[in-house]
């Protein structure tokens, strides 16, 4: 009979404690949704990011993942050179972009091979680049504070957007798509050697072979040295003459310090010359000169010169034009029209030297 009671008693026990069983579930359910619904919202939120990953490593990586080059290559095109302008007597300031596109107008036909153009403005912009850091090194008086100068009236170094639109007339539109591409292709490279900046200097034909800078200058970089361009040969510009009375090349020679006695016929002595043609110094008169001096003096395209003297008139037969050392101009275009790239041309003209991005 007591096993009868105990039944009914331990049966009624169980059903109270499933019960409160239930009742506990009953309580703890919206908590076990609430969390669950608030995990899965917060994941969502850094799909990419592991649930685990500390929210200070995750504004770490979206820091570090924006382009750290992107503020330097913008203030690259925002370089801005401070230049003389001998025709005004002011000094401007030129943004790098405008600069290289009026100075590539001034240095090269736009209507030129694209590649020769980025080859002008790659030069064009390490030679000035190089002339802001000498200048601002070390200040010359003469600049009034300039990095350098030009001038505009003889469209030397650089002209404004006004002037190429006078100058180019109805071929305005296409020369300045044509300049604005080569100079926005290149305005983040620089020719460099040795780590510093080419003084990547540049003129319009050789004769024939460019010039070392260490014979004309008595000194440059090691990518300045003498190489062929033999294309400027057949340029319609590679040969001119020019006729001065020996009263204007007497003048020309007193300019020099030199004394023009006796026999104009005698006046020249003895001439040394470079490998490539260039007068180094030439005997004149009571004096020795400069080649290069001489080469202005006498108003001629180049130092590579000789001369006749007839009747009362010396007549100079002219190769080249410019100084000779680094790029030739039209050799650049030459190279350009047979398929060289512009750092090829480039390559070629300053031998050793490196095209690097800033």
């Amino acid at each position: 009979m007591n096993r009868k009671r105990k039944e009914p008693d331990f049966t009624l026990k169980g059903t109270i404690a499933l019960l409160v069983l239930f009742f506990l579930l009953l309580l703890l359910l919206p908590c076990l949704v609430f969390f669950g619904n608030g995990s899965r919202n917060s994941s969502s939120e850094n799909p990419s990011v592991s649930s685990s990953t500390p929210s200070s490593t995750v504004l770490q990586t979206s820091e570090s993942s924006a382009p750290v080059s992107a503020a330097p290559q913008a203030e690259t095109g925002q370089t801005t050179f401070s230049v003389l302008d001998k025709t005004s007597g002011t000094v401007q300031s030129i943004p790098q972009r405008e600069f290289l596109i009026g100075t590539v107008s001034t240095e090269m036909s736009p209507d030129s091979p694209p590649e020769a153009l980025k080859a002008q403005a790659v030069a064009s912009n390490t030679y000035y680049l190089r002339q802001q850091q000498v200048h601002q090194a070390n200040p010359d008086p003469a600049l009034s504070g300039a990095d350098f100068s030009c001038e505009t009236g003889k469209w030397l170094t650089y002209a404004d957007e006004q002037q190429r639109k006078d100058r180019w007339g109805d071929n305005y539109q296409n020369y300045k798509t044509a300049v604005e591409q080569a100079v926005d292709a290149t305005i983040s490279q620089t020719l460099k050697i040795d780590g510093q900046l080419v003084d990547a200097t540049y003129f319009a034909i050789s004769s024939g072979e460019t010039e070392n800078a260490s014979d004309l200058w008595g000194g440059g970089q090691a990518c300045l040295v003498s190489v062929a361009s033999p294309q400027d040969c057949f340029d319609p510009g590679f040969l001119s003459t020019k006729a001065l009375s020996s009263d204007e090349v007497k003048t020309a020679a007193e300019s020099l310090g030199c004394t023009m006695d006796g026999d104009p016929s005698s006046w020249f002595g003895e001439t040394n010359r470079s490998k490539a043609g260039n007068i180094l110094t030439q005997a004149l008169g009571n004096q020795t000169v400069k080649g290069q001096d001489l080469r202005f003096a006498l108003g001629l395209r180049s130092a590579n010169f000789t001369w006749t003297y007839e009747n009362g008139t010396f007549t100079f037969t002219v190769k080249g034009y410019g100084h000779g050392v680094g790029m030739s101009q039209v050799g650049a275009k030459a190279m350009a029209q047979n398929g060289n790239s512009y750092g090829e041309i480039l390559s070629w003209y300053y031998p050793g030297s490196s095209l690097e991005s800033v």
